[in-house]
């Protein structure tokens, strides 16, 4: 909230329930307006799953800060990553704490529509986020209403070095007849067109997400994931036909069902492959003094006029349905999600932050994304995580599996089908 904000509040203090201002990056207690911090609550609880010492340390401070200006005090309890996805289905029950983090998309939506997290649509509009998150926005959305903030996100696409483009005197393919014609360039130039690993089966679902975004759209794609359309809809064809087309062009690295995503960016970095599909994360597949010759590209167009539709998987954080001080809740996120303090957070994880007036990283990665999603009409998240969760494993192996052997095609999404009947109960 701006300073000049500062009389608007006092006016109408009676009414208002917020406590504290931010002035010059100054915060300014609730007590010094006459607004008794009792009235927040005596305590906000979080539970956190940061794996990141760096980032828990920034949350801590910002947590700090706010105890100090509010005078609430702010409780942060840590648990592993991994042993969080299963306690948090306990805990959202019985326990819940007022704060916790989580992931958007459809591990969002399992938890909104068993009614465990409470919605903050209140917030959205009383701070004017949809404003500085565009399409991440629609993350944390439900039926018009949201239920969480984004966090860190990642901006999926083609990545490629500036020094080997610069060489063969390359530029990056914006449409999907560009990519092929690279491919014999690639192939010419004793190199594989796209470095890939599928040993852990979910790069291969990234560019399923990628080519139907691009041939069928967003609206298509998350019916999809939702389990409302089928695995043999005829909308789907021209998507597996053009992905045959590029495995029988030879354009992934062989035998890529036994290397792992980290072997796969490796390849790119000793310039044994042109592009690769994947996140800003690729930097830790590169030696650190050669991190500055990555760039960037969108993934190419293949419908001409489709709108330019993306995956952009972001982390969440939520106010639980159960909270016992959903109000002090609201006033931490108020302060946390503020530009500055966002940042700061999201910059211990060169994650991409979701709000547009966020300050510039340090990495140019990052920025690079943060510019690129500025012309994107919406976004997804990932198939891992828009669908359910049982759903998503067969769809891993059956996209892995389609990639080494595109002639079973029709087991396979006769398998995917069946598999979505039974589980969406279609």
């Amino acid at each position: 909230m701006a300073l000049k904000d500062i009389s608007s509040l006092v006016s109408g203090i009676a009414a208002s329930r917020r406590q504290f201002m931010i002035a010059g990056g100054t915060m300014l207690a609730g007590v010094a307006l006459g607004c008794p911090a009792v009235a927040l609550g005596k305590e906000v609880t979080i539970i956190s799953n940061i794996g990141n010492a760096a980032q828990r340390d920034v949350l801590q401070r910002l947590a700090s800060e706010f105890e100090k200006a509010s005078g609430v005090k702010v409780t942060i309890n840590n648990m592993d990553h991994e042993a969080h996805k299963t306690a948090i289905r306990s805990y959202l029950v019985v326990g819940a704490p007022d704060l916790c983090f989580w992931f958007s998309g459809n591990r969002m939506k399992a938890f909104v529509k068993r009614d465990l997290f409470d919605d903050i649509s209140d917030l959205f509009e009383r701070e004017n986020y949809k404003s500085v998150l565009g399409p991440a926005a629609g993350a944390v959305t439900v039926d018009g209403k949201q239920y969480g903030l984004p966090l860190g996100g990642l901006l999926w696409g083609l990545f490629y070095r500036k020094d080997v483009f610069a060489e063969k005197g390359w530029t990056a393919p914006s449409t999907i007849e560009d990519l092929l014609s690279l491919g014999e360039k690639a192939k010419s130039a004793g190199m594989i067109l796209v470095s890939m690993g599928t040993k852990e089966m979910w790069p291969a679902a990234g560019w399923f997400d990628h080519m139907n975004l691009r041939i069928n759209g967003l609206d298509k794609h998350i019916a999809l994931m939702d389990g409302k359309m089928s695995y043999t809809d005829a909308a789907l064809t021209p998507v597996f036909d053009k992905w045959e087309e590029l495995v029988k062009a030879d354009l992934f690295s062989p035998n890529h069902t036994s290397s792992g995503w980290e072997q796969a960016a490796a390849a790119l970095a000793q310039k044994k492959a042109a592009m690769m599909d994947l996140a800003g994360f690729i930097k830790y597949g590169f030696p650190e003094h050669q991190q500055d010759q990555i760039a960037f590209s969108p993934f190419p167009e293949i419908t001409k006029g489709m709108a330019r539709y993306e995956d952009f998987a972001l982390n969440s954080i939520h106010v639980p349905k159960n909270a016992k001080n959903k109000e002090g809740a609201r006033e931490f996120l108020a302060y946390f999600y503020q530009p500055e303090n966002l940042s700061a957070f999201l910059e211990t994880e060169s994650a991409v932050p979701p709000r547009s007036d966020c300050p510039p990283s340090k990495d140019p990665l990052i920025n690079a994304a943060v510019e690129s999603l500025k012309t994107v009409a919406g976004s997804a998240q990932y198939y891992d995580r828009d669908t359910d969760p049982d759903m998503a494993q067969e769809g891993l192996k059956g996209f892995q599996e389609f990639m080494a052997k595109p002639e079973r095609r029709d087991q396979i999404l006769e398998h995917l089908e069946a598999t979505r009947k039974r589980i969406f109960k279609a």
